[in-house]
This record gives structure tokens, sequence and C-alpha cells, in this order.
């Protein structure tokens, strides 16, 4: 599976698996240890929680890992026609202006108006160019869009 981000989101992955892999795992065994401390490990509660947080960590680190290997750059898109992943829209709803950027699902942070391909609002954009107007379904109905600038 391909994972569509920025080469900025990209290296923020990269800088939270070294992270995991350094800092995280040295608490984990620092809990382990004092875990162990305390003597019968069949009873032992702080141990079975080290142990589930170990295994947790571990599977975040093997998820990141798989991200980081299949991770397909989205490149900005300046001067093209149409909107595709990596580009920044401008449009108007309500006479109101917003302006969003297209990026890949894992990426998407809809507060940052971050919008994702893959979502209902993103997927109407995709392959549009300035001056089409859509209509997208939202939770509050149908909502129409006025495509202004492609970035």
């Amino acid at each position: 599976m391909e994972f569509h981000i920025t080469k900025e989101r990209l290296e923020e992955l990269k800088g939270e698996l070294e992270t995991e892999k350094k800092e995280g795992r040295n608490e984990i065994a620092d809990r382990l240890k004092r875990a162990k401390e305390f003597g019968d490990l069949s009873e032992n509660a702080e141990y079975s929680e080290a142990k589930e947080a170990q295994a947790k960590l571990e599977a975040h680190i093997i998820e990141l890992e798989n991200i980081i290997r299949n991770s397909v750059l989205i490149k900005k898109t300046h001067g093209k026609k149409t909107i595709d992943l990596g580009a920044t829209v401008k449009v108007e709803k309500d006479k109101k202006t917003f302006e969003y950027t297209i990026v890949g699902s894992n990426e998407a942070n809809p507060e940052k108006r971050l919008i994702s391909n893959e979502s209902p609002l993103g997927a109407a954009f995709m392959g549009k160019k300035e001056g089409d107007v859509i209509d997208v379904e939202t939770p509050r109905g149908m909502a129409k869009y006025k495509i202004l600038e492609i970035e």
C-alpha cells in the first residue's frame, strides 16, 4: 500500500521513528527492569503493563517503518491547471473564501485545512479547474463550491 505524503511529513515521521526506537525503547526497558525488581512476574501488574506498552510501542514502530518504506512524495503543483495531490485550492462557499491543501489520507488535518484526496470534499476537488463549480454532499447537506484559484 502506498502512502501519499509531503516531504515535511515524511521528515516528521522519520524523526518520530528515531525517537520511538531510542527513547521509547529505553523507557520501556527501564519500566521492565523496575517491574522485575518487585519479584514474582506472574502476579506483577507493573510488569504486565510494561509488556503491554512494549507491544504497543513495537507495533507503532512497525507501522511507522511501513509508512516510510511505502511513502510516495507529494510534489507541490505550482502552475498546474487542474487540482491534484499537493495543490492548494482557494474556493468560495456561501460568499466566504476558504483555502485547502489536498494531501494523502494519513496527513489530513481538517483543522489546518489539510484535506485528504479520499475525503468527499477532496475527492470532489480532484481534477477540477479554476472557475469550476461543484456540489458536494456534506454532513449538513449539499454544499456548492466555486474554485477560485489553484496553487
